[in-house]
């Protein structure tokens, strides 16, 4: 098989961040002057450019200099079918799904439509350097089906099934445990494993689901133990009273999920704002992994996540960061990033015992600071292992699928060039602090128009114009 490759500067995470406090870059991987080398898509070398160029001299090369080329993005958590609902006002959760997103999902169920829309989500993905996601659909059997197959022609790695819902909805957007289960069993065959395609049991949220719907979840569960599940879990006050009003047996939202045996590896759960510690203690012990989306969770005032608790190192929970688009008001990660750190900031600034005294806790306080490597570990390297892909994509590890992002320091706002020429006057980052300092100033001052290239399985899939 014929080998390519991509010279540039390369950074990218062999370990989490948390877990060398104070010595971060210990978990980074950087190369001033790199190689990466790609056969069949995935990575067959990668390390300083003149030893592997040395020892690959067969390799054609694309050299993208003025860059900083990072693993692809992983947004755990979006929904495909609320792609024009961007911007719907003034409403928290529940009010604004009745009145914004059921509606528009609604049209999913028309294939011409999701097409176009599947169109869309996907030329705006890749131009935000997004290559993984994981995705809500609708009840409409047609929609996950639209987005499959254009994951498919893309090339792209996706997570998804239909989602289900079957009460606290109009009548027609709702699906019956019955015809839930029998398309995601035709689905799972169709589509699961298949490419780069993985399926999900798709429940939107127990607030949403009867003691039926989540039986048929726990069923296809067992019959197809390899798939994933994906949900919501404490968004929003009002969603979390509804749950509890429901399941009167649980006393928190994960105990639903936890009742009919949804909880464990490749268990997610969104925003997770309101999670309890116990209820942060058994998704670490589990192996579930919560998606923190800050950008959502600012705009329909959610609350703020607690991600010096979802880092505690005695129980690490598993996380990936997600836009939840169209709660999440921009498709780009690095926006994501942006609001996270400042919720991170928020919340550190309430336990450094400034506010209340009794209530500090400065290593707590300490692990909401999203610096720019835990932030970009968590859009890649982690993100994958939230998600249990990290054997096939999140870094430059030999074997893994070749997908990453060139980033244009100088891409953003009309000031942008001028601010980051501080940290980058000589053309580029020469050590790992270097970059760090730059990716600190991508993610806050900078927007996608900092994503120059995004490539998949070794093929450039998007060019910035």
């Amino acid at each position: 098989m014929a080998k390519t490759a991509v010279r540039g500067t390369f950074l990218d995470f062999v370990d989490d961040p948390w877990t060398h406090v104070g010595a971060e870059t210990e978990a980074t991987r950087f190369f001033a002057d790199g190689l990466l080398v790609i056969s069949d898509g995935l990575v067959v070398a990668f390390g300083d450019y003149a030893e592997t160029a040395a020892a690959h001299p067969d390799a054609e090369i694309t050299h993208l200099p003025d860059r900083l080329i990072v693993p692809g993005f992983v947004d755990g958590h979006i929904h495909f079918p609320q792609t024009r609902v961007l911007g719907g006002y003034g409403e928290q959760l529940l009010p604004w799904l009745q009145k914004t997103v059921f509606p528009e999902e609604r049209r999913y169920a028309d294939r011409e439509y999701a097409q176009e829309g599947a169109r869309h989500f996907f030329d705006t993905l890749l131009a935000s350097g997004t290559t993984t996601f994981q995705a809500f659909t609708s009840s409409a059997p047609v929609c996950t089906e639209v987005l499959f197959d254009e994951a498919a022609r893309r090339n792209m790695r996706a997570i998804a099934g239909i989602t289900a819902i079957d009460q606290n909805a109009p009548d027609w957007f709702q699906i019956s445990p019955a015809d839930f289960y029998a398309a995601a069993t035709e689905q799972i065959a169709e589509y699961h494993g298949k490419g780069r395609n993985l399926y999900a049991i798709t429940p939107r949220f127990a607030f949403g689901a009867t003691e039926e719907l989540l039986e048929t979840c726990r069923r296809l569960k067992e019959e197809n133990p390899d798939v994933w599940v994906h949900t919501h879990i404490s968004e929003n006050p009002a969603e979390i009273r509804g749950v509890l009003d429901l399941h009167a047996d649980c006393t928190d939202y994960l105990g639903v999920y936890e009742k009919y045996g949804l909880v464990g590896p490749k268990f997610t759960g969104g925003h997770g704002v309101w999670l309890s510690n116990g209820e942060f203690r058994r998704m670490s012990d589990s192996g579930a992994a919560v998606t923190f989306c800050p950008c959502s969770n600012l705009y329909l005032g959610s609350g703020l996540f607690r991600l010096g608790r979802a880092t505690d190192p005695e129980h690490r929970v598993r996380m990936t960061f997600g836009t939840d688009v169209g709660g999440g008001n921009r498709f780009s990660m690095l926006n994501v990033l942006e609001d996270a750190y400042k919720v991170g900031m928020l919340n550190n600034c309430m336990l450094d015992g400034s506010i209340v005294p009794s209530d500090q806790d400065l290593a707590e306080s300490e692990r909401n600071k999203l610096s720019p490597l835990r932030a970009f570990y968590s859009i890649t390297l982690g993100g994958a292992q939230g998600l249990y892909i990290d054997d096939r994509v999140g870094n430059f590890d030999l074997g893994k699928e070749a997908d990453f992002v060139a980033l244009d320091w100088n891409g953003g706002p009309p000031a942008t060039a001028w601010h980051m020429s501080l940290l980058a006057p000589d053309g580029g980052p020469t050590t790992v602090q270097d970059a760090a300092e730059l990716l600190f100033g991508i993610m806050m001052v900078g927007d996608e128009r900092a994503v120059d290239e995004t490539w998949l399985m070794g093929q450039r899939a998007y060019k910035k114009a």
